[in-house]
C-alpha cells in the first residue's frame, strides 16, 4: 500500500471534501482519501499496481479542482 498527499486548489466546503474524496475513492486501487479543508491536502492510501497519480489527478480535475501537486 502506498501513500500521497495531493495539494488541490479550490475547496472550501462539505460538498467539496464530499466530490473530492469521492472521486478519489471511485479509483479501483484507491483504499482510503482524507480530505482536509484548511491546508487543502488530500492524504490518499492506494495500491499503486492499480492507480497512479495522474489518475488521481484527473478524477480530481473531473469535480473542478486543481491539483498543484
Amino acid at each position: 500500500m502506498a501513500e500521497r498527499t495531493l495539494e488541490v486548489k479550490g475547496m472550501s466546503c462539505g460538498h467539496c471534501k464530499k466530490a473530492v474524496s469521492g472521486a478519489l475513492k471511485d479509483l479501483e486501487g484507491v483504499s482510503s482519501a482524507n480530505v482536509d479543508l484548511k491546508s487543502g491536502k488530500v492524504d490518499v492510501q492506494y495500491d499503486d499496481a492499480k492507480v497512479g497519480f495522474d489518475q488521481m489527478k484527473s478524477a480530481v480535475e473531473d469535480q473542478g479542482y486543481d491539483v498543484v501537486k
